[in-house]
């Protein structure tokens, strides 16, 4: 209940009313031992936010709502408060890139970063991908090569079933048991990069930074494109996905480097 922005004496009170049923408010200031005068504040203060019905008889007595009920209607409104913030916050954000590098702190944060970028890529999405970001992140690279979005990346253990190319990266058995953590990285049209490794459990991220650097982003994308081939093909090198290749694939990020892709003279003959 506190998690939900209830203060510890309404979750005590509400509980207390789906516990004994329909109540007074003395009668629940004796059974959970709280002064009555913060008691009713509480009740006022949950039958405002529609967490308790009230009768008001001679005799106040207050039932609490049904908690499907109670967070159904909470989830209402936090929607409408969500959609009015995005609304307002969205005007003040200002969309240029500042080439520095910013450290993530929490997986929530990592998650909905990586998320954003995927959704927001254009022309090229690569990965280097644990099992369980990979788990995390599958739907929306399933979702950006559905719209035209070039997917690419390395995966660890078994090999998801989609329409894109995924590699098998490197997995030395022993080197992969004692590597720190989980990876994850992502680069969206050589534009913006992020890079983390998660704790092995998933709870806490030991290392995260992002930065919409189209420098940065476009070393990353080379390495990583790199990286997918070979192992795509080591024996030659991956020629098949050449089309991943930074020139090649010639991404927004390289074209905010470089300017527009120069005409192919083979092209105008």
């Amino acid at each position: 209940m506190e998690a939900l922005g209830f203060t510890e004496i309404e979750a005590a009170v509400y509980c207390e009313l789906l516990r004994a049923g329909a109540s007074t408010g003395y009668k629940v200031s004796q059974a959970i031992g709280k002064a009555a005068a913060n008691v009713y504040q509480a009740l006022a203060g949950l039958a405002q936010r529609g967490a308790a019905m009230v009768d008001d008889g001679d005799t106040r007595v207050y039932r609490a709502t049904a908690p499907e009920e109670l967070l159904t209607g909470l989830q209402r409104d936090f929607e409408g408060a969500r959609a009015a913030a995005l609304r307002s916050l969205a005007a003040l954000e200002s969309p240029l890139a500042d080439d520095r590098i910013y450290q993530l702190k929490t997986p929530v944060q990592l998650y909905e970063r990586a998320a954003q970028m995927i959704v927001g890529a254009r022309q090229i999405l690569l990965f280097d991908l644990f099992p369980q970001p990979l788990q995390e992140l599958l739907p929306l690279l399933v979702r950006a090569h559905a719209r035209g979005v070039t997917v690419a990346g390395l995966c660890y253990g078994e090999l998801p079933a989609v329409g894109f190319h995924v590699s098998q990266g490197r997995t030395d058995a022993a080197a992969f048991e004692r590597w720190p953590g989980m990876q994850l990285s992502v680069v969206a049209d050589a534009r913006e990069h992020l890079l983390a490794l998660l704790s092995s459990n998933g709870a806490a991220v030991r290392h995260g930074v992002w930065s919409d650097s189209a420098y940065l982003a476009c070393l990353q994308h080379s390495g990583l494109a790199a990286e997918i081939r070979l192992l795509s093909n080591p024996s030659a090198g991956g020629g098949p996905l050449a089309h991943l290749a930074l020139l090649r694939a010639y991404p927004p990020g390289l074209q905010a480097l470089l300017g527009p892709r120069a005409p192919d003279p083979a092209a105008r003959s």
